[in-house]
């Protein structure tokens, strides 16, 4: 039987759409910084797309600068300025913001100094949407950005980062979105591409596959696609909830993202459900990570009052549009079966 892809937040399948964009893409020769046809046949994709994106999160009148990542984007706008976060941030995001902030159970953050301050909207872990005071300095929008209507006009912040690989474009392409007038120190010097802001000759069908899978990302929001996506994932908790009574599920009491599904057996590490869930051909994370050779409870779990034991048994199932009802169901029969045979191993 064909195996399912149950990791969207990870990284979500390539679309059609972009697919066709970046072929089409890499028949244009040209660099965008030349002035001849070539050239600026490259420079009108990338101003295609530019356009594309800034429509999709509701960005008209900002800068849409394109980077290599949502991480280089969080350096660009982070590095040095004396930023603070929380624990649940991101580790692109952690990198440069001292989490200081508190977070309570259902992971929401408290802000007391919105303008120093970056925050996700959603947590990729749990699906935990913050509800974000106006005049924040970053929004990481990374894990929204295509699951909700979001809208960066609507935030009011000063900079938001977003990626194309979270919402079916290609991976190794992002963008930092900029309230126009935003003073920002490039750190890769070397050229004056993309505003003066980010030099190196611009990944042109990367920034085609963005554009493209973010006007068909808004597209699926705009018909609400993404209702149906929540229905599945309340199936599939409901089905687990019934014959795993002592499962703990992260933040469902929180506003989450419509896909994810956080949840923890006690005592069945996470790392052990990823590995046997691989082994019966369906994809998933796990609450916690591996550094060095040395497995770590999840610091998001941890932050939000979780004991590390518990944090290290948690996993994470997350879906798309293209995920079905028979493969949560399927999914969750084989999780269940894999479930009881821990149940006889601790009795």
């Amino acid at each position: 039987m064909s195996r399912v892809y149950l990791d969207w937040n990870a990284t979500a399948p390539v679309r059609d759409e972009a697919r066709t964009a970046m072929i089409a893409a890499l028949d244009v020769v040209g660099n965008p910084s030349s002035v001849h046809g070539e050239g600026r046949a490259a420079k009108s994709l990338v101003e295609k797309a530019r356009g594309q994106v800034a429509a999709a999160f509701g960005a008209d009148g900002a800068d849409v600068i394109f980077v290599s990542s949502a991480t280089e984007a969080a350096a660009l706008a982070l590095a040095g300025r004396g930023f603070v976060g929380a624990e649940v941030e991101h580790d692109a995001v952690g990198a440069w913001a001292d989490p200081v902030l508190a977070v309570d159970c259902n992971g929401a953050v408290t802000v007391t100094d919105p303008a120093r301050t970056a925050l996700q909207l959603a947590n990729s872990e749990t699906g935990v949407v913050q509800v974000l005071p106006q005049g924040l300095a970053v929004v990481d929008a990374t894990q929204a950005f295509g699951k909700i209507p979001v809208a960066f006009n609507w935030l009011e912040c000063e900079m938001a980062l977003i990626s194309a690989h979270k919402l079916g474009g290609p991976k190794g392409i992002g963008a930092l979105v900029l309230k126009r007038g935003t003073e920002l120190a490039a750190q890769l010097k070397g050229g004056g591409q993309e505003m003066g802001r980010r030099a190196g000759t611009e990944n042109v069908p990367g920034i085609a596959g963005f554009g493209a899978a973010a006007t068909a990302a808004a597209a699926e929001l705009d018909r609400g696609d993404w209702a149906r996506v929540e229905e599945i994932r309340n199936i599939l908790e409901s089905t687990i909830a019934a014959s795993a009574k002592e499962t703990i599920f992260v933040g469902k009491a929180a506003t989450r993202l419509p896909n994810t599904s956080c949840f923890a057996v006690p005592g069945w590490k996470g790392e052990t459900q990823v590995m046997q869930m691989d082994l019966a051909g369906f994809a998933i994370s796990a609450g916690s990570a591996c550094s060095s050779g040395k497995v770590r409870a999840s610091k998001v779990l941890t932050a939000m009052g979780y004991d590390e034991a518990i944090a290290q048994c948690a996993i994470r199932v997350s879906i798309g549009p293209t995920t079905s009802v028979e493969d949560v169901t399927r999914f969750a029969e084989a999780w269940l079966k894999a479930y009881k045979r821990h149940c006889e191993r601790a009795a």
